[in-house]
């Protein structure tokens, strides 16, 4: 008997199972018995049937809650269904059992219209219905047993004649399960999930998954994605390096020792075993390091030092392991290392004591440059913009034994990079390289190479076919001050102010003795700037860094002398803030004239105030104050003391030559912009003279 009830349950399961892809689910009350009786199945088998059944309702269940009509089953699945019916005689009943009338006053089908569903409901036909969480959709389930999907629309009436009728309500919770295959899913993504997280940690640490023969191969974290150039093509040789004379003569002894190491070993010489090259940003030092691979003819690896820095621990060390052995299997070769700084930092440095993978990182590359087992024949050149913050041990000899300064060029250097970015350009016969070069100083040759590119565009753009002086002076002002603001709606008043603000700049500045010579005046807004004065820097002090009190005390009276203007023409009380920006140039050059360049006779020859502490901490952190109040009200003092001498000598300068400033005004606002020609011919006819203290 037992058997008989397990033989039937198991049959219920097959036809259930079986019937999940249909919309209307038969009752079990009128199944088709067989004409024979089936062959009893073993007990034991019926047990173990009864259990799979007993663990597959919950989700069966869930299935037949969905609020969609349940996909259809794959074609895998219809076989086995196909085979299991055909192996039993009593599923093959139930399969082939038809199903209950449907009632003549219900409709058909799986989908009802709104209207057939109200009329079901007021009827009494529709036992509950389950709404969709978003509620544009419901399931109902007829008083037969059938179920039909109804789309809902915007109706506030619809719960109360539900709730009239007797209809149980209820809201789904959200999407139902997949039965058996979601179990088996949901039990799978942990186990995968930490099998692929632990597959990256073996390859990570080089382990049987990273080796040249595991699962890692070509992309195994451990090693070097340097690129590496048996015969170096990079097509540039120290013909195209120009500005950087002195940095490419410690560079070719390097290459010359690497060509004939026998003139330099008889002397007892070494090669250097690294090579450091330090300067401003664009400055040239990785198109140097081009040119040493060019010129050498060695196999040359090159790499950024960011391509160390990992997240797993030990991996950067790795890469510089296996980056190294390459080397040394190439030898002599060269080792090039951009932005080593990334690496290179001081250990044990910040608040939190340092990034652990970092130092290991540099530990192994200061092992490989010079250990216990040295290193032959590998050349290494890094190259940074940051050689404060690098580590004592990288700089020491026998490691960096070289720092090249590839520093900015200067005006014959100048002239020299113009003409190499030129080559391929086609120019007007006014170009003049020596005026462009004095005009661009502290211009780096990526600076100049932008500034030959953005005159070639100004020359298309106004349908040219070369490049004349013009553009290339228009690209010098849209790099320095940014564009024109043509469009820019500017009244009268607002035009006339600011051309007596910068007359009143450009004056100041030409009376002043041992002054920078005004190259420029222009009232055209650019960037921020309703209007900007462009003065010629000396190149000599650029280049010195030398500056002296008396040229000090002349800049902050060219700066105060916008405000001036407006003060002497306009009033007192119809000034602007358009000398924001010079007031904070003036405090500024004022208090490091006190507190930094012993300009101040109560504070003496000495600096105070000075920034110290870690390069690494902020700068509000590392500032540090080493005096007193009572010094600080001497510093303040003197502060003010030379913004109003300042102020003074701008204002005697403007009152006595006013029939000037009247002049260039007049001229800025005709034509919006005076060169410096024509400004020098106005003191000419004026006849100006110097500014005497």
């Amino acid at each position: 008997m037992a058997a008989s009830k397990a033989h039937l349950l198991l049959s219920s399961s097959l036809h259930t199972t079986h019937l999940r892809s249909t919309p209307s689910f038969p009752t079990m009350q009128t199944p088709l018995l067989p004409s024979r009786p089936p062959k009893p199945i073993p007990l034991s088998k019926t047990l173990a049937a009864t259990t799979l059944l007993l663990s597959s309702l919950s989700p069966l269940a869930l299935a037949a809650d969905d609020i969609a009509p349940p996909p259809p089953p794959s074609p895998a699945a219809a076989q086995l269904d196909e085979a299991v019916t055909l192996a039993n005689p009593f599923a093959q009943s139930l399969v082939t059992a038809p199903e209950p009338q449907a009632s003549s006053d219900l409709p058909d089908g799986s989908q009802w219209r709104y209207s057939e569903f109200l009329n079901a409901v007021k009827k009494g036909k529709v036992e509950r219905v389950r709404f969709s969480k978003d509620g544009v959709m419901l399931q109902l389930t007829a008083v037969d047993g059938r179920r039909a999907n109804v789309v809902v629309p915007n109706d506030p009436d619809l719960i109360d004649i539900l709730a009239m009728s007797g209809v149980d309500i209820s809201v789904a919770d959200g999407e139902g399960g997949n039965g058996l295959l979601g179990i088996i899913g949901n039990l799978l993504f942990p186990f995968l999930a930490f099998a692929g997280l632990f597959l990256l940690f073996r390859r990570a640490q080089g382990g049987p998954g990273g080796g040249p023969g595991g699962l890692g191969g070509p992309m195994d974290f451990g090693r070097s994605k340097s690129k590496f150039q048996e015969v170096p093509e990079t097509g540039v040789t120290f013909a195209d390096v120009a500005g950087a004379d002195q940095a490419k003569l410690e560079l070719q002894e390097v290459v010359d020792f690497l060509k004939n190491p026998d003139k330099y070993t008889a002397l007892g010489a070494k090669i250097p075993k690294g090579c450091l090259l330090v300067g401003p940003p664009g400055t040239g030092k990785t198109l140097l390091a081009r040119a040493v691979a060019g010129e050498a003819g060695v196999p040359f690896f090159s790499c950024a030092a960011s391509e160390f820095v990992e997240l797993f621990v030990g991996v950067g060390a790795s890469r510089v392991r296996d980056l190294f052995e390459k080397a040394k299997a190439k030898a002599p070769c060269i080792v090039f290392i951009d932005e080593i700084d990334a690496v290179g930092r001081q250990r044990g440095a910040g608040l939190g004591g340092g990034n652990d993978e970092r130092e290991q990182t540099i530990n192994q590359l200061l092992t490989e440059m010079d250990g216990f087992s040295g290193n032959s024949g590998v050349i290494v050149l890094g190259a940074t913009n940051r050689p404060d913050v690098l580590d004592a041990a990288l700089l020491r000899p026998g490691r960096f034994d070289r720092q090249v300064t590839v520093d900015r060029p200067d005006v014959a250097g100048r002239v020299k990079i113009l003409q190499v970015h030129s080559r391929g350009k086609a120019l007007a016969k006014d170009v003049d390289f020596e005026k462009i070069a004095r005009r661009t100083p502290g211009f780096t040759g990526a600076d100049l190479q932008n500034l030959m590119n953005e005159a070639a565009i100004f020359a298309a753009r106004r349908d040219l076919k070369e490049i004349s002086k013009d553009e290339i002076s228009d690209a010098l002002e849209r790099i320095i001050a940014g564009p024109e603001k043509k469009n820019a709606v500017v009244s009268d008043e607002k035009k006339k102010l600011v051309a007596y603000h910068e007359a009143g700049h450009a004056l100041v500045g030409a009376l002043m003795p041992e002054y920078d010579p005004v190259a420029k005046i222009s009232i055209i807004p650019r960037g921020q700037a309703g209007g900007l004065t462009f003065f010629a820097p000396s190149e000599e002090r650029l280049e010195s860094g030398l500056y002296s009190k008396s040229y000090l005390e002349n800049q902050m009276a060219v700066a105060l002398g916008g405000r001036v203007a407006e003060e002497v023409i306009f009033g007192e009380e119809n000034v602007t803030t358009g000398a924001s920006n010079d007031f904070m140039q003036v405090s500024r050059v004022a208090r490091q004239m006190v507190e930094r360049f012993g300009f101040s006779k109560k504070i003496g020859q000495i600096a105070i105030g000075g920034p110290g502490g870690n390069p690494f901490l902020g700068q509000q952190m590392s500032s540090q104050k080493d005096y007193s109040m009572a010094t600080a009200d001497v510093v303040d003092a003197e502060v003010r003391e030379l913004v109003e001498k300042a102020y003074s000598r701008a204002k005697q300068i403007i009152t006595t030559h006013t029939d000037i400033l009247h002049k260039l005004a007049q001229l800025l606002i005709e034509k919006e912009t005076v060169d410096g020609e024509e400004f020098m011919s106005l003191f000419i006819d004026g006849k100006a003279e110097l500014f005497i203290a």
